[in-house]
């Protein structure tokens, strides 16, 4: 209970710290209503809120832009703060940030944040699950655990590949191996460069998609000699890599029984035979 409770504290914290940074903006941009009359009839500001939709993304993205001509190093601060408290709390959802930070900083400055923020924020959760949830962990998942652990000590000699192999293919989401990692004793060195590294594809094809989809305002842009190069950019960078590692993975790494939706029914058997 002890562990819960200092865990609830930190996360409890947290959030009030969030929430106060995000309800202190500085002044932001206002925009008119359409058909509305008046001067101020039909102003209203822009408010924070998750985007449900393309035009929705957009214009989030243009008030975040229009806060960091004014006020950069909030706006950075905010966009670190939220990021860093969903990796570190295994809050699933990264997609959304990473194609926000292309959106809003550019390509290739928010691939930078994106990569940084997400080794960061998984190394974080690392040591929220060392601290406060190894055993919680095991009891929640046992089976998943279980079968990790036997594939870790197969491939120990090859441990760092390993975790990039489940890094670039996502046999278990990136959140359960943040708060798995501590249970396996796997070394914090080798986590975080294996998170750094195996991230960038897919760190990359987000941030890609949302600085294009800012861009893009009708379905003419999609099919321009530019944004086809970056499509086939996109491709190049998520195949390759995978495919590398793939061909490495056959030869040197034993995966056998991971799969997208878990372990085995036949490996779970196995284990509990062994136990």
């Amino acid at each position: 209970m002890r562990s819960l409770a200092g865990l609830a504290a930190i996360m409890v914290a947290a959030t009030v710290y969030l929430y106060l940074l995000s309800t202190h903006l500085p002044p932001g941009p206002k925009h008119v209503e359409p058909g509305s009359e008046g001067e101020d009839g039909g102003v209203q500001e822009y408010r924070l809120k998750f985007p449900s939709d393309l035009d929705e993304l957009r214009e989030l993205a243009e008030m975040l832009k229009f806060y960091k001509r004014e006020h950069h190093g909030y706006v950075l601060l905010l966009f670190c703060s939220a990021y860093l408290y969903k990796q570190s709390f295994a809050i699933p959802g990264s997609s959304f940030l990473n194609m926000l930070a292309g959106a809003t900083f550019g390509p290739w400055e928010g691939l930078v944040l994106a990569c940084l923020l997400s080794t960061s924020g998984s190394t974080l959760c690392f040591l929220l699950s060392s601290a406060f949830g190894k055993q919680h962990v095991v009891q929640v998942f046992p089976e998943k655990v279980a079968l990790l652990q036997r594939k870790v000590e197969e491939n120990r000699s090859s441990l760092f590949f390993f975790l990039l192999f489940l890094r670039f293919f996502p046999m278990t989401p990136n959140w359960f191996l943040n708060i798995t990692c501590p249970v396996l004793n796997i070394p914090i060195p080798i986590f975080f460069f294996s998170v750094l590294i195996g991230l960038i594809p897919y760190n990359f094809i987000c941030v890609r998609t949302g600085s294009m989809l800012s861009e893009i305002s009708s379905l003419d842009d999609i099919f321009s000699w530019g944004t086809l190069a970056q499509l086939l950019a996109i491709a190049l960078v998520a195949l390759l890599p995978g495919a590398l590692i793939k061909r490495y993975s056959k030869a040197h790494l034993k995966v056998d029984g991971i799969d997208s939706n878990g372990p085995r029914q036949d490996d779970v058997k196995r284990d509990r035979k062994r136990q």
